[in-house]
């Protein structure tokens, strides 16, 4: 099932909004969801977060789900099982749950929809469903809502990387992929 994907007026005017460049928006999309917002499936890309789920829920359920619920980051499994994982979850506490996972194209955590400019967490999880779009819009709301444009305008990757990824972003490196992500599109 194919869903509308970004286009390059749709980069565009996103990077005008924050006042950014296009690389720097694109390197963001790229570091996150190394591509593509959905799976083949049609599902928005998620990552289950079971630390998150455990702390939402008071950590009710970690001993009965620790897949799905645990004060430990990790045991992340592929991407085509995070949905699973979701859905487990989901049977012990929706709202919990869906706070629980980062969505879409930017992976925006569920529990930011507020910052990523929806009414309710339903909102935003139907928003990503619908299209790479409607994830692009959420990352704008987001950076304005959080101030990291400046960060990103300024390509103050670590910086950025802190503050939209947690303190642990350079356990993945994410401030070095986001330079090299960046650099390659600025070339473009």
């Amino acid at each position: 099932m194919t869903k509308p994907v970004l286009t390059d007026k749709d980069y565009k005017d996103a990077a005008r909004a924050l006042g950014a460049e296009v690389a720097a928006v694109k390197a963001v999309a790229e570091v996150e969801s190394a591509g593509s917002g959905f799976l083949q499936s049609g599902e928005p890309k998620i990552l289950f977060e079971r630390h998150v789920f455990s702390k939402r829920t008071g950590r009710l359920f970690d001993e009965s789900h620790p897949n799905v619920s645990n004060p430990t980051p990790g045991g992340y499994g592929t991407v085509a099982s995070q949905h699973k994982r979701l859905q487990e979850a989901v049977t012990l506490n929706r709202e919990a749950a869906l706070m629980s996972a980062s969505w879409g194209k930017f992976q925006i955590m569920g529990f930011n929809y507020a910052l990523a400019g929806f009414n309710t967490l339903q909102e935003f999880v139907n928003a990503m469903y619908r299209s790479e779009r409607e994830h692009l819009m959420a990352f704008v709301n987001y950076i304005r809502n959080v101030s990291l444009d400046d960060e990103l305008r300024e390509h103050r990757w670590a910086d950025f990387a802190r503050k939209y990824n947690g303190p642990d972003y350079r356990k993945n490196r994410y401030d070095a992929k986001l330079k090299v992500a960046y650099n390659k599109f600025a070339r473009e």
